[in-house]
C-alpha cells in the first residue's frame, strides 16, 4: 500500500474510532488498550488465514482420513500464531446480536493468552467497558476489506499510528510509553543495530525494537537472524504494549518488568552491543541510600561508583547506558554503540554531573551530540539532546579525540501547531552529515561518502521525475483551463446581448493575468519535459514552479468565483442553453488538476509544483553545505570537537556552544509571502489610523474646537 493511501487509512480509522471514543464518554487511557487489542487481533487472524491457505497445500492426505487436522506446531513453524476457533476475528464478526459480545472479545483474549507463555496477562480482556453496538461498530471498522487483505507491515504500520495518536490524547500519563518516531529513527540510523543484542533498559511499547526491525529488513536481512531483543520496564501497562507490539510485528523479545533504578533484570552490564532508550528525564526521589543503587556496577567509572549529588537521575541513565555497552575490542575493531534521548539541561549541568560528564568525555566513546527542537514529544515542548557513544572509538587515538556537535534545532517539519518531527529527508540530511564525519581522514574510501552521493542523487532523481509529471499535468490543466473560459466566455457574451445587465459577466472572465500565466506554464513546461539530474537544471525549474503556483491559483479561483457569482445573481440553473454546457463536470476535472499541481490541503498532500522544488531544496542543502561532498564545520549546524576545546567550555556537551549561529539566508522561508503579509497588515493599520483621525476630526468639529 502507497503511503499517501496508508495515511489516508489510518486517519480514517481513527476518526472513526475516536468518534466511538467521545460517544462512550471513555478517557483515552480507558479506551487505548481495547483498541490497540483489536488491531492487534485483527493483525493476527490475518497472518493465520495466509498460513493457513499455503499450510494446507502442503499437508498429506490419507486414502479414507483424507488431510490431517492443522495443529499449532503448523503454525509456529511458518512464525504465526496459532488461533483458536473462539479467537478468530470472523467467528467475533459473525456472533449472533443476542451474544454478549464484550465477554467474547475477552474470551478470544484469553484463549490466545492459554496458547502462549509470553502473552500471558498481557492482552486486554476489559470489554465489558463498551456497549454492545460501540464494539460490533469497533469490530466492523476493523473487519473492512482492505484490512481482511492486509500484510503484516500494514498493520504495524496502523498499530504505530494509534500509539502516537493515544500518545497525543494524552492517553498515558507523561506519554512515556511512547517515543516519536523521528527520534526513534534518528536513534537507529546513527547507531546502526544490526547485529548482536539490542537492549532498551526503559522500553515503553518497543518501539526502538521496532524500528531497528524496519533498519535490518532495509538491509534485505531478517531481524530474528541478526539481533535478540531485551527490554526492561517500569510500569506494567507499558510492558503489555510493548510485547503486544512486537507481536503485531512479527518480533521477538524478552521484555522483563522492574524498576531499572533499583535492579538490572537483564543482567546486561558490559553485554549490549547496541543500547537505545529514551528514559524519563529529571526524575527525583531515587533512593540512593540503597545498597543496590550504592554499589551499583553500571555506575562504575574511571573505577569507582559515581553517584550525583542531587536528585535528579539523568546522571545515573546516563551511566548505565555506557556501562551496559560491550567493551571495545582492538582485535575485532569493534565495541558497543548507545543512542539516548536526555533532557537539554544534562548537556551542561554542573557540580557532580559535571565531574561525570568530563569522566565520559576521557574515556574516548562520546561520538556524536545531537540538539533537537522543541514540540517533538507529544506531552513536552522542551527541547532534548540525543547522546551518541561509541566504545571502538576508545582504542583509536585519532578518533577518541573528536565529538561531532550537531545543533539541529533549526531543523524541523511543523506536523500541528503543537508538534514538530523530522520529514524522512530531513532525517536523511542528519544522517549524512554523521556519516561523512564518520569517513574523515580516510576520504579516499568510497564508503565516505558513499550514503552522501547516493542521496544527492536521490533526491536530483526524484526532482527530475517529478518535473516530468508536473510538465504533463500543466499542459492538461492549461488546456483544461483554456477549454473552460472559452466555454464560459462564448456563453456569457451572447447571454450578455440579450441581458444587457450581464456584462458584467464577460468583464469578469477578462482576466488581465491570463496571458502572464500562460507565458509562465510554457516555460515551465519547455523546461520540465526535459528535466534531468543537474542540479543547475533543477534550480530553474524549481524557481519556475515556485513562481507559477500562487499566481495560477489566483487566476483559477478568480475564474471560479466569477462563475459561481453569475451563476447566482443572473439564476443560471434554470437556463436551459448553461446546464447543456454540462459545466460541472468540466470545472471539477480543473479542480482536480490543480490539486495535482498545487496540492490538497484538506488531505495535507503537497502537490507536484511544490512537490518538485521541496526535492531540489534537499539536495541543494546538502551540496551548498558540503560541496566537496566531505565533512566540513558549517557554521551554526555542525562542528567536530576536541576534548581540549570541550575542556575549555567546562566540559559541556551542548552543541550550540560550539557551532555558532546559522547567518546565511533561510531558503526554506517564504519572505515574499511573509512581505506580503506585513503590507496587507500594513495597508489595514493606514486605513485604521486615517479613520480614527476623520473621526477625531468630526469630533471636535462638534465640540466647536
Amino acid at each position: 500500500m502507497q503511503g499517501k493511501q496508508l495515511r489516508k487509512l489510518e486517519a480514517e480509522l481513527w476518526r472513526a474510532a475516536d468518534q466511538l471514543r467521545a460517544n462512550s464518554k471513555l478517557t483515552a487511557s480507558e479506551y487505548s488498550m481495547p483498541v490497540l487489542g483489536l488491531i492487534f487481533l485483527r493483525h493476527a487472524y490475518n497472518r493465520f488465514q495466509k498460513v493457513k491457505i499455503e499450510v494446507e497445500k502442503t499437508l498429506p492426505s490419507h486414502p479414507q482420513r483424507g488431510k490431517r487436522a492443522l495443529t499449532k506446531k503448523d503454525f509456529e513453524e511458518q512464525n504465526s500464531m496459532f488461533l483458536p476457533e473462539k479467537s478468530q476475528f470472523d467467528y467475533l464478526v459473525s456472533l449472533p446480536e443476542s451474544a454478549d459480545i464484550g465477554e467474547a472479545i475477552d474470551n478470544a483474549m484469553k484463549l490466545i493468552e492459554d496458547e502462549y507463555d509470553n502473552l500471558k496477562g498481557v492482552l486486554p480482556k476489559n470489554f465489558s467497558i463498551f456497549s454492545k453496538d460501540l464494539l460490533r461498530e469497533l469490530l466492523r471498522i476493523f473487519n473492512k476489506e482492505v484490512l481482511q487483505k492486509a500484510e503484516g507491515d500494514l498493520f504495524g504500520k496502523i498499530y504505530e499510528y494509534f500509539l502516537g495518536k493515544f500518545a497525543m490524547t494524552g492517553a498515558q500519563e507523561g506519554g512515556e510509553f511512547f517515543t516519536p518516531m523521528s527520534l526513534v529513527q534518528t536513534i537507529v540510523n546513527v547507531i546502526e543495530p544490526d547485529h548482536g543484542i539490542v537492549f532498551d533498559p526503559a522500553c515503553g511499547s518497543a518501539g526502538m525494537f521496532v524500528q531497528t526491525g524496519y533498519f535490518i529488513e532495509s538491509e534485505g536481512l531478517k531481524p530474528a537472524e541478526k539481533v535478540t531483543f531485551y527490554g526492561q520496564e517500569k510500569a506494567d501497562l507499558n510492558t503489555k504494549l510493548a510485547k503486544m507490539n512486537l507481536t503485531v510485528h512479527g518480533l521477538e523479545g524478552n521484555i522483563q518488568e522492574g524498576n531499572t533504578f533499583y535492579e538490572d533484570k537483564q543482567d546486561m552490564v558490559g553485554k549490549a552491543d547496541f543500547v537505545m532508550a529514551n528514559p524519563p528525564f529529571n526524575v527525583d526521589g531515587v533512593d540512593k541510600a540503597k545498597d543496590a543503587v550504592k554499589k551499583d556496577p553500571r555506575l562504575i567509572l574511571d573505577g569507582k561508583v559515581n553517584l550525583p549529588k542531587n536528585d535528579n537521575a539523568n546522571y545515573l541513565w546516563i551511566q548505565y547506558f555506557y556501562n551496559y555497552l560491550k567493551a571495545p575490542s582492538a582485535e575485532l575493531g569493534t565495541g558497543g554503540r548507545a543512542g539516548f534521548v536526555m533532557a537539554s539541561s544534562a548537556s551542561d549541568a554542573g557540580h557532580s554531573e559535571k565531574d561525570i560528564r568530563e569522566k565520559l568525555v576521557k574515556t574516548g566513546a562520546v561520538d556524536v551530540m545531537m540538539a533537537i527542537g522543541n514540540n517533538f514529544f507529544y506531552t513536552r515542548s522542551l527541547p532534548c539532546t540525543l547522546w551518541f557513544f561509541d566504545r571502538a572509538k576508545e582504542l583509536d587515538e585519532a578518533k577518541k579525540d573528536k565529538v561531532l556537535m550537531l545543533d539541529a534545532r533549526k531543523i524541523y517539519r511543523k506536523v500541528t501547531s503543537k508538534v514538530n518531527d523530522f520529514s524522512p529527508e530531513q532525517l536523511q540530511n542528519l544522517i549524512c552529515i554523521v556519516n561523512l564525519y564518520r569517513g574523515t581522514g580516510s576520504t579516499s574510501s568510497p564508503q565516505a561518502n558513499k550514503k552522501f552521493d547516493s542521496t544527492v542523487k536521490g533526491y536530483l532523481q526524484t526532482s527530475a521525475d517529478l518535473a516530468k509529471e508536473t510538465a504533463a499535468a500543466t499542459t492538461e490543466l492549461q488546456k483544461q483551463l483554456q477549454k473552460v473560459l472559452k466555454t464560459v466566455n462564448d456563453f456569457a457574451t451572447k447571454y450578455a446581448k440579450e441581458n444587457k445587465e450581464a456584462k458584467a459577466f464577460v468583464d469578469a472572465l477578462n482576466i488581465e493575468e491570463t496571458a502572464s500565466i500562460y507565458m509562465q506554464q510554457n516555460k515551465l513546461i519547455a523546461e520540465a519535459k526535459k528535466a534531468k539530474t543537474d542540479i543547475e537544471v533543477l534550480e530553474s525549474i524549481a524557481h519556475l514552479c515556485k513562481e507559477l503556483r500562487k499566481p495560477q491559483d489566483k487566476l483559477i479561483k478568480q475564474l471560479l468565483d466569477a462563475i459561481s457569482t453569475a451563476a447566482k445573481e443572473y439564476q443560471l440553473s434554470k437556463n436551459k442553453d448553461w446546464k447543456e454546457l454540462n459545466l460541472k463536470e468540466q470545472l471539477d476535472q480543473l479542480k482536480t488538476l490543480q490539486q495535482q499541481l498545487s496540492g490538497n490541503p484538506d488531505e495535507e498532500e503537497p502537490g507536484l509544483l511544490h512537490e518538485t522544488e521541496y526535492f531540489y531544496k534537499q539536495a541543494h542543502w546538502l551540496t551548498s553545505r558540503f560541496p566537496e561532498g566531505v565533512y566540513t564545520d558549517v557554521e551554526g549546524l555542525c562542528k567536530v570537537v576536541s576534548q581540549a576545546e570541550i575542556e575549555a567550555k567546562d566540559w559541556s556537551l551542548s552543541p550550540g556552544r560550539y557551532v555558532g549561529v546559522d547567518t546565511a539566508t533561510d531558503d526554506d522561508f517564504d519572505y515574499e509571502e511573509r512581505l506580503n503579509d506585513i503590507h496587507i497588515e500594513l495597508q489595514g493599520l493606514n486605513e485604521e489610523a486615517i479613520a480614527l483621525a476623520n473621526a477625531i476630526a468630526e469630533n471636535f468639529k462638534g465640540l466647536a474646537i
